[in-house]
């Protein structure tokens, strides 16, 4: 996580990613969410391989979804927010293999035949994911009709609580409100800090046994129709942990090393950084989606 800096670099902190190989040491700095042309000079994903794995994805943050989800979590954006017309691939040479986006390989399996599939690595807990939400739901509303949003949580960085920001998104999911509490999970993090790892003086991180925990968690679904005992109990359940399990696998799979990663049709691996910013992340996937429909 992002050492602390003065004050007047406050807000370049909010653009730059949350790394696999985080300094866990320092406390996590909250990042607003910026404007989708803001620039971020996040420093791209590697580029290394990883092993593959069984694919699972998760159901679009923020974006309700009626398909039911099939054994690998994975829930679609709803239809009405990929409508936009598809984009014909044209390569005028902007966009460079190994500069802005990063070809992984092996190409990991999809979930959605027929689709081309896009997917936001991410964390509650992490501060330019919470700075990208909005730039994230940007993309979602961008897509093609041949075209499907799906979000992966991640969880390799425990000193910050995202295990059980990960965990709580699952059982969320599970129970049907994780769309409807997405806004309120970053909120809990970032602005009313009742779901923070930073210690209350702000100059470092709370001991493990003072993070917040599943039943914290809870406490900021309940407003949206959820028994907090039901809750914990989901949470505790061996489906939910087949499904952690599972994400942490396909995000070694993709190589992902920092948050927030977007990634096409397992294939193409971006950061905000190596696109360039925020507006051009967005265009990235644009042109990828339009690259995977043409067969390209």
């Amino acid at each position: 996580m992002l050492k602390r800096l003065p004050l007047l670099c406050a807000a370049l902190l909010a653009l730059a990613a949350c790394s696999n190989s985080s300094d866990t040491t320092s406390a996590p700095t909250a990042a607003p969410v910026a404007a989708a042309t803001a620039p971020a000079p996040a420093a791209p994903a590697s580029v290394a391989p990883a092993p593959a794995a069984t694919a699972t994805t998760i159901m679009a943050p923020a974006m309700a979804s009626t398909a039911p989800a099939p054994e690998s979590a994975v829930e679609p954006a709803p239809a009405a927010t990929v409508a936009s017309n598809a984009t014909p691939f044209v390569d005028d040479g902007k966009w460079v293999e190994g500069k802005n986006y990063f070809l992984i390989e092996p190409a990991q399996p999809t979930s959605q035949p027929g689709k081309v599939e896009v997917t936001e690595v991410f964390s509650y807990g992490c501060p330019a994911c919470n700075a990208f939400h909005a730039t994230a739901n940007q993309i979602a509303a961008s897509l093609p009709a041949n075209a499907v949003m799906t979000y992966l949580p991640a969880s390799f960085n425990p000193p910050e609580n995202w295990v059980m920001l990960q965990r709580a998104y699952f059982t969320a999911q599970a129970l049907g409100v994780a769309e409807k509490g997405n806004d309120a999970m970053y909120d809990a993090v970032w602005k009313t800090r009742a779901l923070s790892a930073m210690n209350p003086a702000g100059t470092g991180l709370k001991p493990a046994s003072a993070l917040p925990t599943i039943a914290d968690a809870a406490k900021v679904y309940a407003p949206f129709g959820v028994d907090p005992k039901e809750f914990e109990a989901v949470a505790a359940s061996f489906a939910t942990n087949l499904k952690m399990k599972r994400a942490d696998e396909r995000v070694k799979a993709l190589g992902i090393e920092q948050t927030p990663s977007m990634v096409v049709n397992g294939k193409y691996r971006y950061t905000v950084g190596s696109a360039g910013g925020y507006a051009q992340t967005v265009e990235l996937t644009r042109w990828l989606v339009a690259k995977e429909a043409a067969g390209k």
